[in-house]
C-alpha cells in the first residue's frame, strides 16, 4: 500500500485516483509521518434500506411510552 504525504498527493491526485481505480490498491495520505486518511475504490452499495418499508407491519401498543412505578425509579423518573 503506498503511503504519501499531502502535498504529493495534491500534486499526483489524477494519477493517484487512476490507479486505485486500476489495480484496487488504496493510497494512504499522511501528515508528519503520520496515517490521516486512505483513498480507496468506489463500490456501489445495494441501494441501502428503504425508508418506510415496514410501513403497516409493524404496530406499537397503546401503553408503549408509559411506565410502572418500579421501572419509573429504576430510570429516574420519579423518586
Amino acid at each position: 500500500m503506498k503511503t504519501l504525504t499531502i502535498t504529493e498527493s495534491k500534486t499526483r491526485l489524477s494519477s493517484l485516483v487512476d490507479s486505485v481505480v486500476r489495480t484496487g490498491s488504496p493510497v494512504v495520505i499522511g501528515k508528519a509521518g503520520k496515517p490521516m486518511v486512505q483513498l480507496v475504490r468506489y463500490v456501489p452499495g445495494s441501494g441501502g434500506r428503504r425508508l418506510g418499508a415496514m410501513r403497516g407491519r409493524v404496530r406499537k401498543s397503546p401503553d408503549f411510552d408509559s411506565w410502572n412505578q418500579e421501572e419509573a425509579r429504576a430510570l429516574g423518573l420519579e423518586d
